[in-house]
């Protein structure tokens, strides 16, 4: 009876190591796999083990507080270290949980008529996506700076191969563009984590926290800063850098752009508020540097010019992309807004917003599979055909738009309590009147689906399967629970803003 319970233990206290492992160890042995139907069941398992995973790292940290592994049990900051506290528990939560449901409706997926990935090539399809995983995953849950440039490197060209694959041409264009300015990005990330280590001589971010102080008012600080905060700029496709995104989700196959849009930047945001508030300390970022001015107006702009943008485009990933464009300029609205009411309102829509655009592009993957277009007019009368599908869209829709009793209202409810904290009337009617942009976008699509006739010559579309319904479902259901039951996503995204800001009321 002993030896199983110390085994357990034993296997609870390297959790962290196995959130990260597991993945990566699983990828090689997809690859090598000659059937994709066995290659897709080992990834899936260990996705939804991950998920596992990241529900008990959790719950300890809610229980007991930030958690602290060192790998090869080297101490920091000699070693590298694993360091668990609210927030990225709550980003591990959310990356394993769209992992897991994106894996599962990716089996049959990867027959989608815009894809038709050869069986032989299947295999290596999901031992590249478990690489992707693995690179956000550890970025995630890393405590050392090189470390995060070196699981953003495995993210990113895992990322480049997934976007490419495909008959359509246009989506090695878009994987094409998205590695140049990916390379750009991470090669200024990489400058600014060398020039911390000249100033600190140190990659622990706890040590370079305690140690940074003290050397913020060089030149050498400030440029490392800057050089920080334009490439995750660039990777989280902030406006005006976001010129890569559009392509990519627009072209690259609907499983990938789901995972990709719930997922890849949600975690640079993550890196951003690490950068900003655990690393240089909100002082230094919006007090000497006055991030928040530029901040602000870029995300302003980012939510405005992409929502325009949005309404006129008749490609509806190529919309979704725009929409995710504007929706990453909330998040750094309340980011720019330095208080824990603004912080708690970017986390919490750092979550919702993935699961909104999880069950978008998932819903447009069952469509793609079953008429091979995303196109607005070839969604005519879909609404009558595919009547599950589309009514999984219109509920992510209304999500995006901020309905009441979806996540997506949650989201902008505290973000406006933030803006109307300080003062910042006009702020808050702009992001009123955006929320309308979103309503005419996504009306365009209900329009569509719903009261025009399927186009001439065409063969009604049968509803997609039950295996690509229940992933997208579980999404569009899971905007409707986390509207009415906020306990959980506020309740700990207010707890890891109050971690980023000690001692600060509101």
């Amino acid at each position: 009876m002993l030896r199983p319970l110390s085994l357990w233990l034993a296997l609870i206290s390297h959790l962290p190591a196995l959130q990260v492992v597991l993945p990566l160890a699983a990828a090689p042995v997809c690859a090598l796999w000659r059937r994709g139907a066995g290659a897709w069941a080992l990834a899936t398992t260990v996705c939804w083990l991950a998920f596992g995973i990241a529900v008990l790292l959790l719950r300890q940290v809610q229980a007991i507080g930030t958690l602290s592994y060192a790998m090869g049990g080297w101490a920091a900051p000699w070693g590298i270290e694993y360091r668990i506290d609210a927030l990225n528990a709550f980003m591990l939560l959310l990356v394993t949980g769209i992992g897991a449901v994106v894996i599962t409706f990716a089996r049959q997926a990867a027959v989608e008529r815009r894809v038709r990935l050869p069986v032989e090539k299947h295999a290596w399809f999901y031992a590249t996506y478990l690489l992707c995983l693995t690179g956000l995953l550890g970025i995630t849950i890393t405590g050392d700076a090189f470390n995060l440039f070196v699981f953003l490197e495995i993210s990113s060209l895992s990322s480049y191969a997934l976007i490419s694959v495909g008959r359509d041409r246009r989506a090695l264009t878009a994987a094409y563009q998205y590695l140049i300015m990916g390379t750009i990005g991470a090669t200024f990330i990489l400058i600014g984590i060398g020039y911390l280590y000249v100033l600190t001589g140190t990659l622990n971010m706890e040590d370079l926290a305690r140690r940074l102080p003290a050397v913020t008012p060089t030149r050498t600080a400030h440029a490392a800063f800057a050089f920080l905060t334009v490439g995750i700029g660039l990777k989280l496709a902030l406006f005006p850098l976001h010129l890569w995104l559009p392509n990519a989700y627009a072209y690259g196959p609907s499983v990938v752009t789901a995972f990709f849009a719930a997922t890849a930047t949600k975690v640079s945001v993550y890196v951003l508020l690490r950068i900003f508030f655990t690393l240089f300390g909100a002082a230094f970022s919006f007090g000497t540097m006055q991030l928040d001015w530029v901040l602000l107006p870029l995300a302003l702009a980012g939510i405005v010019s992409a929502s325009l943008v949005a309404i006129f485009q008749n490609n509806v990933k190529r919309m979704l992309a725009y929409s995710s464009v504007a929706q990453i300029g909330y998040m750094l609205l309340g980011i720019s807004l330095v208080s824990v009411t603004g912080l708690t309102a970017a986390i919490v829509h750092l979550f919702n917003h993935a699961l909104m655009k999880g069950a978008l592009f998932l819903a447009l993957g069952c469509v793609s599979f079953r008429i091979g277009s995303a196109k607005l007019e070839d969604m005519a009368g879909l609404g009558r055909t595919m009547p599950w599908t589309m009514g999984a869209f219109t509920l992510g829709g209304l999500s995006l738009i901020g309905v009441p009793l979806t996540a997506g209202f949650i989201s902008k409810w505290y973000l406006l309590l933030g803006i109307l904290q300080r003062g910042w009337w006009p702020v808050a009617v702009l992001v009123l009147l955006t929320s309308l942009l979103a309503l005419i976008y996504i009306w365009r699509v209900v329009e569509a689906a719903y009261f025009r006739p399927l186009p001439d010559g065409r063969a009604p579309p049968q509803e997609a399967p039950l295996f690509l319904l229940v992933p997208t479902w579980t999404l569009a259901l899971a905007n409707l629970y986390f509207g009415i039951d906020t306990s959980f996503s506020v309740g700990v995204a207010r707890q890891a803003a109050e971690l980023l800001l000690p001692g600060t009321a509101s």
